[in-house]
């Protein structure tokens, strides 16, 4: 499982993907995530646009699993 850090109080399913190096485009990630391959806290998730937040988990098939963490206050 890998960990990402986010500075914000949300990132988008679609950029997360592209920002964890999942993908190298938005484009592709939103493929993947229109066909329901991509699984947000245990559900199927079809938005490209979900907000994923802190201690979210986001599963992506045949890839892998990425924890959200949120940037410490004073990191920010």
């Amino acid at each position: 499982m890998e960990s990402v850090e986010i500075r914000g109080e949300y990132i988008k399913l679609d950029s997360l993907l592209k920002f964890a190096g999942v993908t190298e485009t938005g484009g592709i990630a939103k493929e993947i995530i229109v066909h329901g391959a991509v699984k947000v806290n245990g559900e199927v998730c079809q938005m490209r646009g979900k907000k994923i937040r802190d201690g979210d988990l986001v599963e992506i098939e045949g890839v892998g699993e990425i924890r959200v963490k949120a940037a410490r206050t004073e990191d920010r």
